[in-house]
């Protein structure tokens, strides 16, 4: 785990086959089901914006809106996003958004997923601190919910 001002990073171990966790990933209905967000129907192909709603308790709300960036097989997954664009008084549409990347690597006994979620020091000031700081935290939840999500299928 590492982060500065503008990126956050995470891994985890996975005792799954990378094409396991990459299925997890890149399977919009299968993403949605650990992330959080309701993604039934979707399909994730690099240029295309996903649009979803949140399905997690109190963000309901909140409109899980991505641009696929780029898949790479069992290789990378990314996307760009307006990070905790939570309030729905506010149009976040003209702000700068960041960059999401997954990244997987064969290990002994699985898989290692890493996500870099990068361009925090570009979000306007007013919001930077509390984006990274909920994001930093949202990411931990994640990876542990992806690791469990394969372990447990």
């Amino acid at each position: 785990m590492t982060s500065s001002t503008d990126r956050i990073e995470r891994s985890v171990h996975i005792k799954a086959a990378p094409s396991r966790v990459w299925k997890a990933l890149t399977n919009a209905e299968e993403f949605g089901s650990w992330f959080g967000v309701a993604l039934k129907g979707k399909s994730f192909i690099a240029g295309q914006q996903v649009q979803g709603h949140i399905t997690i308790a109190g963000y309901e709300h909140v409109l899980f809106d991505v641009l696929i960036d780029r898949v790479e097989p069992e290789t990378l997954f990314s996307y760009r996003w307006h990070p905790y664009a939570v309030d729905p008084a506010v149009d976040y549409s003209k702000e700068p958004t960041t960059l999401v990347e997954f990244t997987l690597k064969a290990v002994n006994g699985g898989t290692l997923l890493s996500v870099v979620e990068s361009g925090f020091d570009k979000i306007p000031v007013a919001r930077r601190d509390q984006a990274f700081r909920m994001n930093d935290g949202g990411w931990q939840g994640q990876m542990a919910n992806i690791e469990k999500y394969v372990s447990s299928s």
